[in-house]
Formats: structure tokens, C-alpha cells, sequence
């Protein structure tokens, strides 16, 4: 089984999704993030991580609000945000990043 750290860690791209279930704006993200990956397909890997699951992930990345965006290669994190962000802005964060 692939560790948090091991796929963070990879050479790919990776959106990590901080996410609880209990929350309404996580809920309207997911169907974003699909979106999302059906557009860039294996160009970027997407993960979510429950923050009450996994609160010492959520810890060490100091998530204080849900869904929280971070956007990793090679465990370097090179973009992060919070809220819902639609899927026009997310690609255009994105695409600096996928070259």
C-alpha cells in the first residue's frame, strides 16, 4: 500500500484534497476535482485526505480549514490554497505546473 509521504514524494504532479465529510464546500469540490482529472488525466494525480482520519497528516501540513488544496512534486509543496475553487481557476493554477 502507498504511504501519504510515498506519493508526494513521486516525480508526478499531486493535488492533495484536505477534506471532511462533514463539510459542505468539500462536498461541491469533488465533483470539481473530477472534473479536473477528467480533463488532465495522467498528467496529475489527485488524493483526499480526511483530516479527521488523518489528523497528524493534517498537523504536520497545518490544515486549519477544510477543503484546503496543496499541490506537491518531489514532497516540495508548490502551491496551496483554501476554499472551493471552480474548475476554470484550478486548471489555470494548474497549468504552469504540468510542463
Amino acid at each position: 500500500m502507498e504511504t501519504f509521504n510515498n506519493v508526494i514524494n513521486s516525480g508526478q504532479l499531486v493535488l492533495v484534497d484536505f477534506f471532511a465529510t462533514w463539510c459542505q464546500p468539500c462536498k461541491a469540490m469533488h465533483p470539481i476535482l473530477e472534473q479536473v482529472k477528467s480533463v488532465l488525466g495522467d498528467r496529475i494525480r489527485i488524493i483526499k485526505v480526511d483530516v479527521d482520519k488523518y489528523g497528524v497528516t493534517a498537523n504536520q501540513y497545518r490544515i486549519q480549514s477544510v477543503p484546503t488544496l496543496m499541490l506537491f512534486r518531489n514532497g516540495e509543496v508548490l502551491w496551496r490554497t483554501s476554499g472551493v475553487v471552480d474548475k476554470a481557476e484550478l486548471l489555470a493554477t494548474l497549468d504552469p505546473f504540468l510542463t
